[in-house]
């Protein structure tokens, strides 16, 4: 059975008075499980920006959920913490997506407008300047099921097991928007690139931003704008109440 979700893109548009405005849209869309998979992308147990530990801890228990009903409702998970797999390495979800036969994608041309914040500072709302790497696996509140999920940050890896399991579309969470999310080989952009559809759930998200850096917006405000560029310019986003309604409709 497929699941009944409502997207959103924003579009150009001509007001009354005929100056362009940018105009919301929504959508019913279905989601086919067996074309679908659910990407965490860098849901760490740790992060050097204690904003961005701290806004993440109030995710995860809704992330777990999301995890759990789009499984149910046969959709295929993938654990992506970068720079992480060490951990993994000799686990079955690990092991499971390196069997898929070697895809090569096809690179296809699209824009790429600059995002609407400076995160040039690294993005710390909370005062750190230096980043370091102390981050070990994926967080603990996240179950990984090692009998169906699969685990990489490698986007060849991914996208070859997206061709091998006929997946079309990537539900994708995790952080950070404007960073991982967006650029990872793995994230929006690259999949774009490669004809896979992103549909980004929006409020499982968050931005590594410092409201003191342009466009001097509140940290809540810079996420939004990120969310709404990549409605503009990428791919549809929708939300975590969606995903779940339509996952216990098909149950």
């Amino acid at each position: 059975m497929s699941l009944k979700v409502t997207t959103r893109v924003q579009t150009k548009a001509r007001d009354k008075n005929q100056r362009t405005v940018w105009e919301t849209v929504e959508s019913e869309e279905r989601l086919d499980p067996a074309q679908t998979a659910l990407l965490l992308c860098d849901v760490w147990d740790n992060h050097w920006c204690r904003g961005a530990v701290e806004r993440l801890e109030t995710m995860v228990p809704r992330m777990n959920q999301i995890v759990e009903a789009t499984r149910r409702a046969g959709i295929v998970i993938i654990h992506a913490p970068s720079g992480t797999l060490a951990t993994y390495e000799e686990t079955p979800a690990r092991r499971r997506i390196l069997e898929a036969p070697r895809a090569t994608p096809v690179e296809l041309e699209h824009e790429d407008p600059p995002l609407p914040i400076d995160a040039s500072d690294h993005g710390s709302d909370t005062g750190e300047t230096e980043t370091h790497q102390p981050w070990a696996s994926q967080h603990a509140g996240i179950r990984v099921d090692q009998d169906r999920d699969v685990i990489s940050d490698d986007g060849r890896e991914i996208y070859s097991f997206f061709t091998a399991r006929g997946i079309r579309t990537m539900l994708i969470l995790g952080v950070h928007t404007n960073m991982c999310v967006l650029h990872r080989t793995f994230g929006i952009k690259q999949m774009v690139r490669w004809g896979i559809r992103p549909l980004l759930i929006r409020d499982l998200t968050d931005t590594m931003y410092n409201p003191a850096m342009p466009p001097y917006v509140s940290h809540e405000e810079g996420t939004d704008l990120v969310v709404g560029y990549i409605e503009k310019f990428w791919c549809p986003t929708t939300t975590s109440r969606a995903i779940l309604d339509a996952a216990a409709s098909a149950a």
